[in-house]
């Protein structure tokens, strides 16, 4: 592995063609004026952005299966796709359309519900990148070299890993194993379920651009406001639920695409601690820090992003099709391909009983963590000793494993029920927790009011008064944005 931030550009190498892709028209508002590249010392003209395009009368009917997207580039040049961060759209890559498409068919998508995209909520990485194969597929694009940015570097992750034969060669921008916390990204679900995007647009600048770039730059910094703001919230919360349970830690060894980790010096998102545990796992990575770029590099440093890309696709293209086998018959629509050698025999699932059932302990935890948080689970399962740990075990694998685990109710129905049920019996010193746990599930504020409101009348308004004031505390801070 080696530094890759002060490479030189070489011309491109050829690289495999790819079928001959038509391009679709889409819409967007493109990126305004670009900022100076950092290695340029003195003002250039800039080039233009690329133009918006219209959108068909058709493109709105877009299938629930794909995503839209838009070609740029010569048709017989090999695709290269570009993904984009959550709550920005195709146009956060502009700067670097004029050079890729100089050597390659550039393919960009826009996540769902953003950019003016159908809003169909995907709340899983894997799901986004099926949604993105599948609409490759039916353009014909077999094999294409991947670059995205923060969500769109862990599609990008997740195909090499499920799809190796389809991924020649692979750029991670602003991006990490495990984004954050799971608590953190579903905290922020509940702020936007309750507020709007609007806080996430407040505070999106100092999330993506250094304070100088942001300060010199404010046609830039608008323009970043507007694509959140414009998002479907719907569809930003189910992208958050995807990154909270987005975690491929233990899985990066099996990533056997060349690959480019590139991150900002000053990005506090995803910093250069998480690129360099991308480095330190992938077999064959690089990484690229880009000084005086946050978590928006392609944006805030177009000119060092677009080097930095030239020169990984130019000189580090894999020829998948021949290196990794592949099954003889792709089906039109992808479905998960694994690498040959993990094909092993079938072995007996651990914890089943002699009924053959399995243990219900993991997936107890599972949605435990899930729906408590891990930062309470975590402190209850560190205070437990010898005397507690059965009760412990009971409650994760009984309560959470036999009965949140059941299909008769969604989870925010369990929620209603939960909380009257507490507040019914008098055991207020856990309502605080099944508050959180209620938002998390997809509760608003004023349908927890009307939970409360319904306990006032049949269990007694004392019980419901100390309820209320419960939830209030609750209620403000998880719906306050933290900074």
């Amino acid at each position: 592995m080696s530094d890759a931030s002060d490479m030189n550009t070489p011309q491109p190498v050829p690289v495999p063609q790819t079928a001959r892709v038509p391009q679709t028209a889409q819409q967007g508002q493109p990126v305004p004026a670009a900022p100076q590249p950092a290695h340029q010392e003195q003002p250039v003209e800039p080039a233009a952005p690329v133009p918006p395009v219209r959108i068909p009368p058709t493109a709105q009917a877009l299938p629930v299966h794909t995503l839209q997207y838009r070609f740029d580039g010569p048709e017989d040049a090999p695709v290269l796709v570009i993904g984009p961060s959550l709550g920005t759209t195709w146009h956060m890559w502009d700067r670097q359309i004029p050079e890729l498409t100089q050597h390659w068919r550039v393919f960009r998508f826009d996540l769902p519900g953003h950019g003016g995209a159908p809003a169909h909520p995907v709340t899983a990485v894997t799901e986004l990148s099926d949604r993105l194969l599948a609409t490759l597929d039916g353009l014909g694009v077999q094999r294409f070299g991947y670059a995205g940015c923060s969500i769109g570097g862990a599609i990008g992750a997740d195909l090499a890993l499920r799809h190796p034969h389809r991924v020649a060669s692979l750029a991670l921008v602003a991006a990490s194993p495990r984004f954050g916390s799971a608590d953190e990204f579903r905290q922020r679900g509940v702020v936007v379920r309750t507020n709007g995007l609007e806080p996430m647009a407040r505070t999106a600048p100092e999330r993506w651009f250094t304070p100088g770039f942001a300060a010199a730059q404010p046609a830039i910094v608008e323009w970043a406001v507007q694509m959140v703001r414009t998002t479907d919230p719907g569809c930003y919360i189910a992208a958050c639920e995807a990154l909270a349970a987005f975690d491929i830690r233990g899985e990066l060894g099996r990533i056997t695409v060349p690959t480019l980790v590139l991150v900002g010096a000053e990005d506090r998102v995803t910093g250069p601690g998480d690129a360099r545990t991308l480095v330190a796992g992938i077999p064959d990575a690089r990484l690229a820090l880009v000084p005086g770029a946050s978590h928006l590099a392609p944006v805030e440093q177009p000119g060092a992003v677009t080097d930095l890309l030239l020169t990984h696709f130019s000189t580090a293209w894999q020829d998948t099709l021949a290196a990794i086998p592949v099954p003889p018959f792709v089906p039109q629509l992808s479905t998960p391909v694994l690498p040959i050698a993990e094909i092993t025999a079938a072995t007996p699932q651990p914890g089943t009983g002699t009924t053959g059932r399995a243990d219900p302990y993991e997936p107890g935890m599972k949605v435990r963590r899930e729906v408590l948080g891990d930062a309470h689970v975590d402190r209850t399962m560190a205070a437990s000793d010898d005397f507690t740990d059965d009760f412990q075990e009971l409650v994760t694998r009984y309560a959470w494993g036999e009965v949140w685990t059941r299909g008769g109710l969604d989870r925010r129905t369990r929620s209603c029920v939960t909380l009257t049920a507490l507040v019914t019996s008098g055991h207020l010193e856990s309502l605080a927790v099944h508050v959180r746990a209620a938002l998390r599930n997809g509760l608003t504020p004023a349908e927890i009011k009307e939970v409360l409101m319904q306990t006032a009348v049949y269990c007694g308004v004392p019980a419901a008064s100390a309820a209320f004031s419960i939830a209030q505390t609750v209620i403000q801070e998880e719906t306050t944005p933290r900074p």
